[in-house]
């Protein structure tokens, strides 16, 4: 069962069900982190909840006539790096300038016991589908990262599963690892949806194929995809390190790590559009905007 949201005839976010055949049925939530709570609250589960309204309903869409927004508010987003063998060649080819037989830090990263978990984006800098992404005006080399997202709740418990993209910049982050927050972190930086996928119908996370398409004045310039079952880590891995010690807000979504890198040479472009599939979860959908620099004497 997926959950998303719209915007209505009132101009406000509406929270709905999506069955398989694309039926959209209304919640009677603006947000997923209230349905959430109250199907706890009545110790019901999300999918028994949600089959008790279809049964109820006398009015239902079809997905493709609804304007959909992110599925929620997440709170926080972060991120995990070098989580799949192909993410870490692509940082050791930005680190030493195209010298592939060169071991950097990141050799150790894609070993260690202790994840890169980093902070990606708030809610008021996360965007969904069908709007755009903004490329940052201070880098001349920037690639979509199609990612599983984990939708969390304070106790760090997955109750969900979404379609992220993790904008990134690899020139900035290859001229030196501190600079991974510019690189990463800018206005529009970040989307999610079209929709989550509870976790209560996910036999196996990692079955997930991710499949990431890229267009050029709507010709395809790149695809690829790979199996979230390559991660070098497993999910609840990744969370538990990013709740130890910390204030986590039902909500959030980490981001997992990108296994599909387009070839060294390409570079995103004013205009450009994206697509990243999570068959059984959806098409996030994103135009590319390039952004104005806010400070003109940054060269």
């Amino acid at each position: 069962m997926r959950i998303i949201r719209y915007v209505n005839h009132k101009n406000e976010k509406q929270l709905a069900a999506v069955t398989p055949s694309n039926e959209v049925y209304d919640l009677p939530f603006a947000d997923f982190v209230p349905f959430i709570d109250y199907t706890e609250e009545q110790s019901q589960s999300p999918v028994d909840y949600i089959n008790e309204i279809i049964k109820q309903s006398k009015e239902k869409r079809q997905l493709e006539d609804v304007q959909l927004t992110t599925p929620l508010d997440a709170p926080e987003v972060w991120a995990s790096g070098v989580t799949y063998e192909k993410s870490k060649e692509a940082r050791n080819y930005e680190a030493t300038h195209g010298k592939l037989d060169s071991q950097t830090f990141y050799d150790k990263v894609y070993d260690a016991k202790r994840p890169e978990i980093f902070f990606k984006s708030t809610a008021a800098r996360t965007v969904g589908p069908n709007e755009t992404v903004y490329l940052r005006s201070d880098s001349n080399w920037q690639i979509p990262e199609p990612e599983l997202g984990l939708v969390i709740n304070k106790k760090g418990e997955i109750i969900g599963y979404t379609v992220g993209n993790d904008m990134s910049c690899r020139d900035i982050e290859g001229e030196n690892p501190l600079y991974l927050p510019q690189a990463k972190v800018w206005k529009n930086s970040c989307s999610i949806g079209p929709a989550i996928l509870l976790e209560e119908v996910v036999a196996d996370p990692y079955d997930f194929q991710i499949i990431c398409r890229i267009y050029r004045n709507e010709e395809r310039v790149f695809e690829g995809d790979a199996k979230v079952g390559q991660l070098k880590r497993t999910l609840t891995e990744l969370v538990d390190y990013l709740v130890l010690d910390n204030d986590i807000f039902d909500g959030t979504v980490l981001l997992t790590g990108t296994c599909i890198v387009p070839p060294n040479e390409f570079t995103l472009n004013d205009g450009d559009r994206i697509e990243i599939e999570i068959p059984g979860i959806g098409v996030l959908n994103n135009s590319v905007k390039q952004s104005s620099p806010l400070l003109t004497n940054v060269n």
